[in-house]
């Protein structure tokens, strides 16, 4: 970003004062706590509804690009994980754990049946088994915003209230970036096994680039350690 040039987050503070509304800053600590409502309007209409709402400021939470958006996240959690393969499966007043031999806490088998030409060597992923899968290995345009990581990428505005109303605002680069991510993480949610093919086909080329490359810098090199000898010709 250019030296001096304003942020999402003064843009719209300069909107809200020129609504003779406050801009408050804050920070949210606890998403789970709060009672929000979020508007489905732009920015305008926004602050239309607060002041129509009475209020007096607007709480105004600037956000950050975080490195961990960069990495596919299903939203299943590991004990939501661990339920849905089974492997919590155990019976009530069993103590010994996952690998319990007792007759109390046997694990019941699930046995699954897949059309053949749904797997791939013999395994059917599940989207959250690529959780943490770097997104640019699929949308290599993600690595160009690698370097805005920290860096103000919107706002969060909140009309205070006893259900406070919400609303984000994104820079323009930063909703280019959600597009790509939501596009590779579609891509592992409609064919969790084709995304991992496309990932280990892109490594693949990459490596072969590589070895390709390494192998003209030989050749380069090797020329240049024996270089041809003079003619008879250029002796004289």
């Amino acid at each position: 970003m250019a030296k001096n040039q304003k942020s999402v987050t003064d843009l719209v503070c300069d909107l809200i004062k020129k609504q003779k509304l406050l801009p408050i800053p804050v920070q949210t600590l606890n998403e789970e706590s709060e009672a929000s409502r979020y508007f489905g309007g732009d920015l305008k209409e926004f602050l239309a509804a607060a002041k129509v709402l009475g209020a007096k400021g607007i709480f105004v939470e600037t956000l950050y690009l975080e490195d961990d958006e960069f990495y596919y996240d299903s939203g299943i959690d590991d004990d939501e994980y661990l339920a849905m393969n089974g492997t919590d499966d155990f019976s009530e007043g069993c103590k010994c754990g996952e690998n319990c031999e007792c007759k109390k806490g046997k694990k019941s088998k699930k046995t699954e049946t897949v059309a053949d030409d749904e797997k791939v060597d013999g395994i059917l992923l599940e989207p959250e088994d690529l959780d943490g899968l770097d997104l640019s290995l699929l949308r290599p345009e993600i690595a160009k915003f690698l370097d805005r990581v920290g860096e103000c990428c919107g706002v969060r505005l909140t009309v205070p209230g006893v259900d406070h109303l919400e609303v984000e605002i994104f820079a323009d680069w930063y909703d280019e970036f959600a597009e790509l991510v939501d596009e590779a993480s579609e891509a592992i949610e409609d064919d969790p096994n084709g995304a991992l093919e496309e990932v280990e086909a892109a490594f693949k080329a990459a490596e072969e680039a590589a070895k390709k490359a390494e192998e003209d810098d030989n050749s380069v090199k090797k020329i240049a350690a024996h270089p041809p000898k003079k003619s008879a010709k250029s002796k004289k």
